[in-house]
């Protein structure tokens, strides 16, 4: 409860200093734009339904189509008046009300273990949908913040990956519109996919009345949370619009995807106020990285559709001009150190966490430092910087896998995302005749280290 409350704290701290800053420069901040969703029309109705079916994890079936009831109820209401008054036109509102709703009956009408499990419920609700607002404040604050961007210098280090983004950009414009339009869908619906392998993750937790220890969401909103922090250190807009048509007359050419742009000594590019900072790393690459992760311990359908996002999202982020390969390999480095420290916080650190979380911090640092200042020279020995770099990616990648085996030794065989039940000491004898009934099997008062127990994967 202790740590609940603060990180709970730290949160609020955190979205309030974020408000203040984005006050500072004229617009509205993640807590004001959740606020508002609760009587104005919201951005987008579905992330408010996706954070009421996470809440919904906590409640029963006959609670949740209540709730689901309820929130459509209040949405046409809002639909209606709306429509009467000629205002903004969407749904979502029902959603945040029943959200909230959730909140105020765990405070007023359940007490201990029940309270805390509806307020976490709420709780995760909540952070979906302040995470996405976070990040949008984020992205808001690096284009008024950054008033030169640093692509010249990542698209010279890119040389040495051969310009992946160039090359499957000319690639996706010779097969479309089916690859891009397919592309499109997997790119804008990764949250979706993600909502889903959570949900699944989630599944048992109220049957069970406890969250798993670890899952999906808490790895997906710290790298949204705390990702675009990276964008400010780092600002990169990317080649569709440093040298492409969509940077308009910001760009130093029009270049992508066709023309390789030439190696020469890169300064920092002035851009415009409008467009985000937001390439290094690649949060995209990062989330289908660990959806791709999270996916392992689902199902063969939803192992196969873990690998076709992942594959799909870097194809669609180099192919579409998003980002750079070099922007791609630090996402995955940032994905790997970031799903081992929340995992590492969940069950406990050890030495193989702490070396992945080490290694990772290292490299990914290493990365920044020489697309920064070692570009020219990256760009001018390809044979041998593009080689390192994906070996670098290449052992992160490595001690992750390692470390997850060490931890799958550690737990029961047979049975993945269990650990070992503690072994029970072994029953006295009874003497013939004592009196006392054998026991039947028919006892479903199991304890946790029941044999006949079976095992939900989470």
């Amino acid at each position: 409860m202790v740590l609940w409350t603060a990180a709970g704290v730290a949160t609020l701290g955190f979205l309030v200093a974020l408000e203040i800053v984005a006050r500072g420069y004229g617009f509205s901040g993640p807590i004001t734009e959740q606020s508002r969703e609760v009587i104005f029309a919201p951005e987008s109705g579905p992330l408010l339904y996706g954070g009421l079916a996470l809440t919904m994890v906590v409640l029963t079936w006959r609670q949740r189509l209540i709730a689901l009831g309820i929130a459509a109820g209040v949405d046409v209401v809002f639909f209606l008046v709306r429509w009467a008054l000629d205002a903004d036109m969407n749904f979502g509102n029902g959603a945040l009300w029943v959200v909230l709703g959730v909140a105020v009956l765990g405070v007023t009408r359940r007490t201990g273990q029940e309270r805390l499990l509806l307020l976490k419920g709420t709780g995760l609700g909540l952070l979906l949908v302040a995470g996405h607002k976070t990040g949008d404040t984020w992205l808001l604050i690096t284009s008024k913040t950054r008033a030169t961007v640093l692509d010249a210098y990542v698209a010279a280090a890119d040389h040495a990956l051969a310009d992946p983004s160039w090359l499957v950009g000319r690639f996706l414009n010779a097969t479309a519109p089916v690859s891009t339009g397919i592309l499109h869908v997997v790119y804008g619906q990764l949250p979706l996919a993600a909502a889903l392998v959570g949900l699944y993750q989630l599944r048992r937790v109220a049957v069970e009345r406890r969250f798993p220890a670890h899952h999906l969401v808490r790895t997906f909103l710290v790298i949204g949370l705390f990702g675009p922090a990276i964008y400010m250190i780092f600002p990169v807009v990317g080649p569709v619009f440093a040298y492409g048509t969509d940077g308009g007359a910001w760009a130093t050419a029009n270049l992508w995807p066709d023309v390789l742009p030439p190696v020469t000594d890169p300064q920092p590019i002035p851009f415009d106020g409008i467009t985000p900072r937001n390439c290094m790393p690649s949060l995209h690459t990062a989330w289908a990285v660990t959806l791709f992760i999270h996916s392992r311990d689902g199902s063969r359908a939803m192992r196969w559709a873990g690998t076709f996002w992942l594959v799909g999202t870097l194809t669609a982020t180099l192919g579409f001009g998003y980002h750079y390969g070099a922007d791609l390999l630090a996402g995955v480095v940032f994905a790997l150190t970031i799903e081992t420290a929340m995992r590492c916080s969940a069950h406990g650190w050890d030495r193989a966490g702490g070396r992945v979380v080490a290694l990772g911090t290292a490299v990914f640092a290493a990365q920044l430092a020489s697309y920064r200042w070692l570009p020219t020279e990256m760009a001018a020995r390809p044979w041998l910087y593009g080689p390192l770099l994906l070996l670098v990616t290449g052992a992160v990648i490595y001690a992750y896998v390692r470390a997850a085996r060490e931890r799958e030794r550690e737990r029961k065989p047979g049975v993945p995302g269990q650990r070992p039940a503690p072994a029970e000491p072994a029953e006295p004898a009874k003497a013939v005749g004592t009196t006392g009934a054998a026991p039947t099997g028919t006892d479903d008062s199991q304890g946790p280290g029941a044999t006949d127990a079976k095992p939900e994967l989470v």
